[in-house]
């Protein structure tokens, strides 16, 4: 099938010159230019679209965001608009009565901050125990980094006084009793063993995010930690052709070897819209949540806290260099999440480590994910070991003004260095880090350009960066992360039919109206995957 799409202001985000028409052959493009230049291509069968003037660019590409995750926020308590503990319980009891949630049955909320909550703290399982003491109630924090149980969930898990946490994880207690509040591997561990939604809902919600994801223009979509748990879903997923956006996974590397045996004939390529990357580890916490791993101590915001507290690390240094070693060994990528600047180092210093004892070249590419406080003084060796940066640059927005309480204004205004990674010829990218916030890539592409925060305070004006190398590292920089830029990223010829189509020209428009943009229509090997009413 051909189509051809003409009348628009095409964006190639390569070295293309301008063009209004790509011509399309079954979802790749076989020629561009000009109308006149290529209308002899058409035949009878050819489907016209007239895109009325509007501006295309090559389809947003997700770096760095939890599929699954997304799915599930279709079937949980959404806690976003709660600003105090009064508002959870009335949420979640509104939520229990006109669901009719059966006593025994789990109740999982999440995407409350505390940081934003009146109470200026986590809620614990005797708050939660107001709500019901039948009903089993986990809460998940916007950041996914920490959760509270209430005390029938707790009774359910077999969390008591003796229990003691996983490595790299908290579990608080009071007077030898679990609180219910969970930090880290404790309480990502947990919400595991949480009952499944069961298999119709799950695979709804699944087309449900698809769904999410397109309506703000992204084709190509992550699964940040593709635990073994999810081979029963993904192999349904595959079964019934459900996707039609492309999934890349990344395995928790200590978790891993099952998956790779279950889906051996999606390592390194797409099959049914599904292709295994490489690896995920996690090396330290959240900034906001105050569990990154820094350099330098955390202010003190209460009495109690330590003047020397600088967040914890999750792995030690061999474990990391092990993990790091097996996605080596087995020719696949490795992703680390590292917020803090120790977290950045622990990181880097196993890579140097790895390139000193094997062939290593920067083909490799590892991802550093979210990069919050990546030093400036760590960008050299970033480079010569080819990592890309995939910066959450949106936390200057979300959460900059609580970086500016925990850190100070000097070092907060260095989250996210965009500015020196890109005067230093790195490709970086920007993600969302879905459902931790929403998959808005055009957000991502004004905090980096305007670096505001909710409070309107400008952070670091001199790490922000130019439109255009915004949406570089949402397109065609993505590609490369992934190892897919000889099909995706860019408008060129050969390359898939991914679009996404615009009412204004980012490019063109004031900085502070990126945010206004309307995305009119998603293009997947050219096909409509959205349309905006």
């Amino acid at each position: 099938m051909s189509i051809l799409f003409y009348n628009a202001n095409f964006i190639s985000m390569s070295s293309q010159p301008h063009f209004d028409s790509v011509f399309v052959e079954d979802g790749i493009i076989k020629a561009l230019g000009s109308y006149a230049q290529i209308e002899s291509l058409k035949t009878n069968q050819t489907k016209m679209v007239n895109l009325e003037g509007n501006t295309v660019l090559p389809s947003f590409l997700d770096s760095h965001s939890h599929f699954v995750g997304v799915a599930y926020s279709f079937l949980q308590v959404s806690l976003e608009n709660c600003s105090n503990f009064q508002e959870i319980i009335d949420t979640i009891t509104a939520y229990i009565t006109n669901n009719k949630i059966a006593p025994e049955q789990w109740v999982v909320a999440m995407g409350y901050d505390h940081t934003l909550l009146k109470e200026n703290d986590h809620p614990d399982r005797l708050l939660l125990d107001k709500i019901s003491d039948t009903h089993p109630i986990a809460l998940q924090h916007k950041s996914g980094h920490f959760g509270v149980f209430n005390t029938k969930a707790l009774e359910i898990l077999n969390v008591t006084a003796e229990t003691k946490p996983p490595q790299g994880g908290v579990i608080h207690f009071e007077n030898s009793q679990p609180t219910g509040f969970m930090e880290e591997t404790a309480f990502i561990d947990y919400i595991k063993k949480v009952p499944q939604p069961d298999p119709h809902s799950l695979l709804s919600a699944c087309k449900k995010a698809q769904d999410k994801y397109a309506s703000y223009g992204i084709t190509t979509v992550q699964e940040g930690m593709f635990s073994s748990m999810m081979i029963p879903l993904y192999t349904t997923l595959a079964k019934q052709n459900i996707l039609y956006l492309d999934v890349v996974g990344y395995m928790d590397a200590a978790d891993y070897s099952k998956t790779m045996q279950e889906f051996e004939n999606n390592i390194g390529k797409y099959k049914n819209h599904f292709k295994i990357n490489g690896f995920k580890i996690f090396l330290d916490g959240s900034p906001q949540g105050r569990t990154a791993w820094m350099r330098q101590p955390y202010k003190r915001i209460k009495q109690t806290d330590d003047a020397n507290y600088c967040g914890n690390g999750v792995l030690t240094d061999e474990q990391v260099f092990q993990r790091v070693k097996i996605a080596y060994d087995n020719n696949l990528q490795i992703i680390a999440h590292c917020n803090g600047d120790k977290a950045c180092d622990q990181y880097i210093s196993a890579l140097e480590k790895l390139q000193n004892a094997t062939n290593y070249t920067t083909d490799f590419k590892p991802v550093m994910i979210h990069a919050q406080f990546l030093g400036v003084d760590q960008i050299q060796r970033v480079k010569s070991l080819g990592i890309i940066p995939s910066f959450f640059v949106a936390h200057v927005y979300h959460w900059g003004d609580i970086h500016i309480k925990n850190f100070g204004f000097e070092t907060a205004s260095q989250i996210s260095p965009l500015a020196t990674a890109t005067q230093n010829d790195i490709p970086f990218t920007l993600h969302t880090d879905s459902p931790v916030i929403e998959p808005n890539l055009l957000e991502s592409v004004w905090c980096a350009v305007t670096r505001k925060t909710k409070q309107g305070v400008h952070l670091g004006e001199t790490q922000s960066i130019s439109v255009y190398d915004a949406l570089l590292a949402i397109t065609k920089n993505v590609a490369i992360q992934y190892g897919e830029q000889d099909k995706k990223g860019t408008i060129e010829i050969g390359k898939n039919a991914d679009f996404v189509i615009l009412d204004s020209n980012p490019l063109t428009v004031k900085p502070d109206d990126i945010l206004n943009i309307k995305i009119l229509a998603t293009i997947k090997d050219g096909k409509s995957v959205f349309v905006s009413d």
